[in-house]
């Protein structure tokens, strides 16, 4: 490849036409020796399927003791593969340091990880760092589910004046979870393109999955919700991995995994799909507006016996009526093929919208009293 279409290469993330394929980095977990990350950036680079390549430089971990990455001397390495192969490189600072030292090394893509992500003050350090500097940044979403902290993230680069400012999503921490490392709760990273939709969003399937063998399902659902792309780790020797080696694949298991994906657009020019998915929609439009007025009926429900109630000092909670109702929902969504997490969830909406109707109506006698 040539080394001048770098700066191209690098912001087509961000000026993304309705044809483009997906966009693709990757890289090793951590940078651990300038052969290793020589060999896994050519080797990414003859699958042809990649856009970037990553490798970790400094890596804030758990505890102390652990890998924590090479620091800046492995800086030089990726620079060296961005001329070998004539792909811009990607590398996490978490302080100002580190954006001094990537840039004075010529990496041509920063992001800004999740556990920095949550920390306003280490934002703030960076975007310092930034002001002023043209270099695309990628923002993961913080650790935990706080949505406005992603939020947060994005607009103090903005006052930064950055530019060019794309999302990460690599999923959240939660309490029980066992089929992923990282929650995925695409709810959060579609509210995120709802709220930013001129942003570019990535999907991170290494640290959602933690293991290589649900990758290429949590790429493909990426893609069929419409993110731009990926950013998957890679590793000439995975197993023996310095960081993460259990969620790293070789390059040219990337290559299959990649090929095998469906790339799907957001629309199409075909008008019998136009037309039919306009009259669908409709439909859609026509059930929601249904669903609004048998919800408001229930709220005024709600409110009469809430009234009932503050007459008779009654508490508002009655946990076992609402277990009731919970398990008649579950079964009658059931026979329609509604799952019971669904069910549940919409339930636990509607009991404190229900709540708290109620709720107002013992704060009206309060004040009369």
């Amino acid at each position: 490849m040539n080394p001048s279409a770098i700066p191209a290469m690098k912001s087509a993330l961000f000026n993304r036409q309705p044809d483009d394929k997906p966009f693709l980095i990757s890289g090793p977990c951590s940078a651990e020796t300038e052969e290793q990350v020589l060999e896994t950036c050519q080797r990414l680079a003859a699958t042809g399927k990649v856009q970037a390549l990553r490798a970790g430089i400094w890596k804030p971990r758990t505890k102390p003791g652990m890998f924590e990455g090479v620091g800046t001397k492995g800086l030089p390495w990726l620079k060296k593969a961005s001329e070998l192969t004539g792909l811009p490189t990607a590398v996490e600072v978490a302080t100002a340091k580190h954006v001094e030292d990537c840039l004075a090394f010529g990496i041509d893509i920063l992001w800004v990880g999740a556990r920095t992500t949550g920390n306003p003050f280490s934002v703030q350090e960076i975007a310092n760092a930034l002001r002023g500097v043209d270099v695309p940044v990628l923002v993961k979403n913080p650790i935990h589910p706080e949505l406005e902290l992603w939020v947060g993230a994005v607009e103090r680069l903005q006052k930064a004046d950055v530019k060019q400012i794309g999302l990460i999503h690599r999923g959240f921490s939660s309490y029980g979870n066992t089929d992923f490392r990282n929650a995925p709760m695409w709810h959060l990273p579609i509210e995120m393109k709802r709220r930013l939709p001129e942003m570019p969003l990535l999907c991170d399937p290494s640290h959602i999955c933690g293991r290589r063998d649900t990758l290429a399902a949590v790429a493909q659902q990426a893609l069929n919700l419409g993110f731009d792309g990926n950013m998957i780790e890679s590793h000439i020797d995975p197993d023996n991995a310095w960081s993460d080696a259990k969620q790293q694949i070789t390059p040219e298991v990337l290559r299959d995994l990649i090929e095998n994906l469906v790339w799907r657009h957001e629309t199409t020019n075909e008008q019998e799909f136009l037309s039919a998915l306009t009259g669908l929609r409709e439909q859609i439009n026509q059930l929601d507006a249904e669903m609004m007025q048998l919800l408001g009926r229930r709220m005024a429900v709600a409110e009469k016996i809430g009234q009932y109630k503050k007459d008779n000092d009654i508490t508002i909670l009655q946990t076992a009526r609402f277990n009731e109702v919970l398990e008649r929902a579950q079964r009658q969504g059931a026979s329609v093929g509604l799952t019971r997490e669904f069910v549940e969830q919409y339930l636990a909406a509607v009991h404190l919208e229900s709540i708290n109707r109620q709720n107002k109506v013992m704060e009206g006698y309060k004040k009369r009293s």
